[in-house]
């Protein structure tokens, strides 16, 4: 494993938040501004939640994900929730997913934070590192309504 786990809350670099917000914007379309904007406030640390992480290896990011309040979804209530999880094509089946996830938990059971959920579309990936079908919940701008996972600890 040539590649670490980086917390954008620790490194605390304009230039490395300008990479990760455009690295995720290229990923997943989302606006620049609004990665900007929360990983502004996860460097800022007012609250264990946003945050960000990234594998990186070499000043190059192989994946990475985020801890949202909602993930552009109708159910308010499940909170907070892990988005953005991508990896680099290339990169991808070298277990990189999974100890961002796991490092994603640590962290935030570090800070308080004893469950997480996630919306996705895949089925059976995230049953692999912990995580239980909870419900369904729509996505803004979905015609059908996604998986949304629970990951709990500490209970």
């Amino acid at each position: 494993m040539g590649w670490e786990i980086l917390n954008l809350r620790e490194r605390r670099s304009l230039g490395e938040l300008e990479q990760a917000a455009a690295w995720f914007h290229e990923k997943w379309g989302i606006p620049l501004a609004a990665y900007r904007e929360s990983m502004m406030d996860c460097i800022e640390g007012k609250g264990p939640v946003p945050q960000w992480y990234m594998a990186v290896e070499g000043g190059a990011i192989l994946g990475g994900l985020g801890v949202i309040e909602n993930d552009f979804h109708d159910r308010r209530d499940l909170t907070p929730n892990v988005c953005a999880v991508y990896v680099e094509e290339a990169c991808r089946r070298q277990g990189i997913a999974g100890v961002l996830l796991e490092h994603a938990c640590a962290d935030m059971a570090g800070q308080g934070v004893d469950t997480l959920y996630l919306l996705t579309d895949h089925t059976s990936f995230y049953e692999r590192y912990g995580w239980e079908f909870f419900c369904t919940a729509q996505g803004e701008g979905e015609t059908e309504p996604s998986r949304m996972y629970i990951r709990k600890w500490g209970v």
